[in-house]
């Protein structure tokens, strides 16, 4: 069926019943540059099913049970320029393979509750990134400092983390000059 699609360049699967073994039937889309992935039953094993497709630009796995070990495959993605990992099985750990993601410029890693200043840290070479959500985790106002080198950060959301926004206004009038909307405010 996905074979007659060879050009389809964005593919929508959320809130469907689509499994790990069924994302192997997309394979074969190489010109794919967008797909949503919202669905609790893909895993790790199901992205490794994707990694032929190294066209994607966008890669949707909000609500998906990604962990640390199924980040490995993210490194397939060269040209990924938006990513959502929210389905809060990552840890420290995973975000080693995501930075490796140099071309990514929206990164949403909210949910992910053990994701800790560690996590920042590791991105603060991620000078590409416009957009940075890690809401929800164990993030504190003392690993707002790794984000210092992120200068073009535009968004930036902290929601339901050991931070104030007192400390994020002093980052964004001291380093961050293009912060345009951060949470909380």
């Amino acid at each position: 069926m996905f074979s007659r699609l060879s050009k389809l360049e964005d593919l929508n699967l959320s809130f469907t019943s689509v499994t790990d073994n069924g994302l192997k039937r997309l394979s074969g889309l190489t010109s794919l540059k967008s797909l949503n992935l919202d669905a609790r039953q893909i895993t790790d094993s199901g992205l490794a099913n994707l990694t032929s497709l190294s066209g994607l630009i966008t890669l949707d796995l909000f609500g998906a049970r990604i962990t640390d070990s199924g980040t490995t495959y993210l490194r397939s993605f060269k040209n990924l320029q938006s990513l959502e990992i929210c389905g809060g099985f990552l840890t420290d750990a995973g975000v080693k393979n995501i930075r490796e993601i140099v071309s990514l410029t929206q990164l949403n890693l909210s949910q992910n509750c053990k994701l800790t200043d560690k996590t920042l840290e590791l991105i603060s070479g991620m000078t590409a990134l416009k957009s940075l959500n890690v809401s929800n985790s164990r993030v504190t106002n003392q690993g707002l400092q790794y984000l210092k080198p992120l200068k073009n950060l535009r968004t930036l959301s902290l929601e339901s983390c050991n931070v104030n926004a007192a400390e994020i206004k002093m980052l964004h009038s001291n380093d961050l000059p293009n912060l345009i909307s951060f949470r909380p405010e």
